[in-house]
């Protein structure tokens, strides 16, 4: 894929190192700027301290599951514009349901490959803040 035409700030939030390690590598590749969180706990701070462009969210954490941390976000009024992405090694219509219900964009499946990762940032970075 080729060069963005502007640097995203990607959040990834996962509590599997091999899934951040993964993103941030394919994130990188694609130019883009990446942070990266264990749980929905660090996530939150990070979406206060950094408002990222975009955010993968692991569907299944401990302490703050990934429907919950996308709810949160959602919620508060500075964040909410920002496009959520749920990531889950389960390819399930419920897990999708759900997902819209706390406010996600779309959800992908893992393991997920670096052409699908760009594609998901690629079409729900148009919807970030400041990029229309």
């Amino acid at each position: 894929m080729s060069t963005p035409d502007r640097v995203l700030k990607v959040l990834v939030v996962d509590d599997s190192n091999t899934i951040r390690c993964s993103a941030e590598l394919f994130l990188t590749q694609g130019g883009h700027q990446v942070l990266l969180a264990e749980d929905g706990f660090e996530a939150l701070s990070k979406v206060n301290d950094d408002r990222p462009d975009l955010i993968f969210c692991d569907i299944l954490m401990p302490r703050l599951d990934g429907y919950q941390t996308c709810a949160i976000i959602k919620r508060n009024a500075r964040f909410s514009d920002i496009p959520v992405v749920l990531l889950s090694s389960q390819d399930g219509g419920v897990d999708r349901a759900r997902g819209r219900m706390a406010g996600a964009q779309d959800h992908l499946s893992k393991p997920f490959s670096k052409e699908q990762l760009l594609g998901a940032v690629q079409q729900f970075g148009a919807m970030a803040p400041g990029v229309r």
